[in-house]
Order: C-alpha cells, then structure tokens, then sequence
C-alpha cells in the first residue's frame, strides 16, 4: 500500500472508530511531543516575510467523587494539545509582512476567544464540529484581513498564506490555503498532505499538464487563494488523520520546498536525532543550495504514549 493510500485509509478510520457495546471509548492517550522551529530571510532578502506560531493548550478534569461507572468518566481527564502555523506574506516585501502578522495575531484572538472546548476528537460529531471550526476561523481571518485593506490602501490586493496544524493526543487536524505545506513523515516515507493553492496545481489537478512540464513548473508561484488578497472567498483545505509513535509533522513555507527534494527532506529529518537540529540542518541546507526565499520550518515529533506528558519545544532564528 502506498503511503497516500494508508493516509486515506487513517482518515477513514478516523470517522469510524469501534465502539464497544455500551458506546464507549477507549481511554485517552497522549503521545509524548518534541516540537523544533527555525526561521532565516534567505540570502537575498533583508527582512523576513514568514511568520510562525506554536501554541500549546490544556484542559483538564478530575473527578473528586461519583457513583457513575468509572467506565464513563476516567479519574484524571486531562487534555494537551499543540498548534503550529506558519504563514507566507504576499504581495510586496513591507505588505506582506504587514499581512501575515495580523493573520497570525487574529487566529491567536480567536483561540483564546473561543467559548467552548471539545473533549477529545473520539466521536464523528467533534471531529466534524472541530473541522468546521477551523473553516470558520480561516474565513473569518480572510474578512479581518479584507476589512484591515479597506482602510489602508497600502494593503490592497496584500494577502498571506496560512497553514495549521493542531494535534490533541492521536488525533491532527490541518487547515490551509495558501502554498506553505504540511508534509507527514512515516517509516521515512515523506508524505504532501496540503494541495498547493497555485495555478500550477490547478493544471496538473486538471490533467492538463504534468508537473514537470514547463507550463506548471513557470506558474507555481501564481497563488489562485490566499488570505486577505483575493476578492472571491477562499476554500480552506481542511482535513483530520490519526498519527501515531514515530511520526513527523513538518510545516514549511515554500523557501524550502523550491530548494530542495522530498528525498533530501526526508533523509534530514529522518537521520537527525532532534526536531530542533531537523529544522536548522534543513535550513542550512536550503542556504547551501541558494536559498533565495525566506524559509520556515517547523517539526512535531510524535513519541511513546506517556502517563505524565512531556512536551519539548526549542526553536531558532
């Protein structure tokens, strides 16, 4: 089975967990997390258009006396979860800037406005219910972004990628519009999760070209959804898959992805023995090999389920 196909076979699963006869769910377990980032104008740029963000949450509930069966509420509930986002400015080198920060900052106020917290990603109806939000929030920081450029003319026509990545135990869920990628490392096996948002893709998504044609490789820089910059309404990839011990996430823009090879990413982040060093050898790498572009990385390692969490996180600049 190839690897697109087993993430399609996760995602699946992931809607049609086994119950068992009185509808309850396994116990909730959290996977140990190490997070690393790093960050670099390239080597043409003097000021960084990328922008990035790691968030981590908690929710908890102990339980200090019930007659309920201890098989409904555990004793301790206790939830973690992780957001990464990295974000690419478009549209000039002082708007572009302009545009992601406020992205970032709005997605950072809606998260902590948000009113309700959904206990685990266990049944459908949260899953849909957390997917849903996500559009909700993307949609809802392309009107801020929209409304921000009616008032500044600087920033007319300005806009920004955005891609999220949110992990709470097993369970990840992404949302993305833009051409900054999330990539899923398995068994060594480097895996695109997001579609680019590009004329490109929409080429080869269309069968009209293939990706290697001249054609699609000259118009992989023409962004068809962005936050902020188009006058249509954008239509958020999101998506929802399980992952387990082993496991990389990896966020990036496309400083990275223009420079070096899926193998070539692979090879670091699979031979590396933290996510931190991942991210700088990765960055060290893209220089090496010109690095025009700001480039931002961003790596979630997925480790052992542990009793008592650990979370490590380091970045750079």
């Amino acid at each position: 089975m190839n690897p697109e196909d087993q993430l399609s076979q996760d995602l699946t699963a992931a809607y049609s967990t086994a119950t068992d006869d009185d509808g309850l769910r396994e116990v909730w377990t959290e996977l140990e997390v190490e997070l690393g980032t790093a960050t670099h104008q390239g080597r043409v740029r003097s000021n960084n258009e990328d922008h990035y963000l790691v968030t981590r949450s908690r929710h908890s509930l102990e339980n200090l006396s019930t007659n309920l069966d201890e098989r409904v509420l555990q004793n301790d509930f206790s939830l973690i979860a992780h957001g990464i986002l990295v974000a690419d400015g478009i549209g000039g080198i002082a708007a572009g800037e302009a545009s992601n920060e406020p992205a970032l900052m709005k997605l950072a106020q809606l998260l902590v406005d948000m009113s309700e917290w959904i206990m685990g990603l266990e049944r459908t109806e949260n899953i849909s219910a957390v997917l849903q939000r996500i559009t909700d929030r993307f949609l809802q920081i392309d009107e801020a972004l929209k409304e921000k450029a009616k008032w500044d003319v600087t920033l007319s026509g300005r806009g920004t990628t955005l891609t999220v990545a949110c992990t709470l135990g097993a369970n990840l869920v992404i949302g993305h519009v833009g051409d900054s990628r999330a990539y899923l490392l398995r068994d060594r096996q480097l895996t695109q999760l997001t579609t680019d948002h590009t004329l490109s893709q929409s080429l080869i998504d269309a069968g009209i070209a293939d990706r290697d044609d001249p054609a699609p490789r000259s118009m992989r820089h023409v962004l068809t959804a962005a936050l902020g910059s188009l006058g249509k309404p954008i239509e958020p990839q999101v998506l929802h898959l399980k992952v387990y011990p082993g496991d990389q996430l990896l966020l990036c823009t496309d400083g990275l992805t223009e420079v070096l090879e899926d193998k070539a990413i692979a090879r670091v982040m699979g031979e590396t023995n933290s996510a931190l060093r991942a991210c700088e050898m990765l960055i060290d790498l893209t220089l090496a090999e010109g690095g025009l572009d700001n480039v931002t990385v961003a790596i979630q390692r997925f480790g052992l389920p542990s009793p008592a969490p650990n979370t490590q996180i380091q970045e750079t600049t």
